[in-house]
């Protein structure tokens, strides 16, 4: 019995090596395709490139969702005519709803867009953490036209989990500013 334990011990002590084994942090690796833009015509008074990923519906109004089903996410746009100096009030209500979010938000980041030879200013946000919306946008030509969207996805907020999806569609929230145009 004793000569078993001391075998017993000795086989313990000896199949103890100091050899550390170092594995890199598991990440989640989402790829997406890569973008192809398309021009979108409606009957609606402005036009955009959009992904052709996403599915375009047309609400009333001429506001439009852009439902992207690889990443379970939405892009809200809603389109309001300009109408007796209603400027400042729209573009209080488009800065208010994004500041709304700043309880959840870690960091809310301001992106200018300034186009004046196709006249469309505006600013895009970027919003950090767990907040519903992680990117809102507005743009206007300042006299007739004022559109509106955010960023919405179809899953409780987990900002580490969705980050690869939410910076595939920042970038076409901002090829959206950028190629929106006006018709008169």
């Amino acid at each position: 019995m004793r000569s078993a334990l001391l075998l017993l011990c000795i086989l313990l002590l000896a199949s103890c090596n100091d050899e550390v084994t170092v594995r890199p942090a598991a990440m989640l690796r989402l790829e997406y395709p890569a973008p192809n833009y398309k021009e979108i015509n409606t009957e609606c008074q402005y036009s955009f490139q959009k992904n052709t990923l996403a599915n375009l519906k047309v609400k009333n109004g001429c506001g439009m969702n852009l439902e992207y089903p690889l990443m379970d996410a939405t892009v809200y746009i809603t389109y309001q005519e300009i109408r007796s100096a209603n400027l400042d009030s729209l573009l209080y209500d488009a800065q208010k709803l994004t500041y709304d979010h700043s309880k959840k938000a870690q960091a809310i980041f301001e992106q200018p867009r300034v186009d004046t030879l196709n006249k469309v200013y505006g600013m895009f946000y970027s919003l950090e953490g767990n907040a519903a919306t992680q990117s809102q946008f507005y743009v206007t030509d300042s006299l007739n036209h004022f559109v509106q969207g955010s960023l919405y996805f179809n899953a409780k907020p987990n900002f580490d989990s969705i980050y690869p999806a939410v910076m595939y569609l920042r970038n076409d929230i901002r090829r959206i500013m950028e190629t929106i145009s006006w018709e008169e």
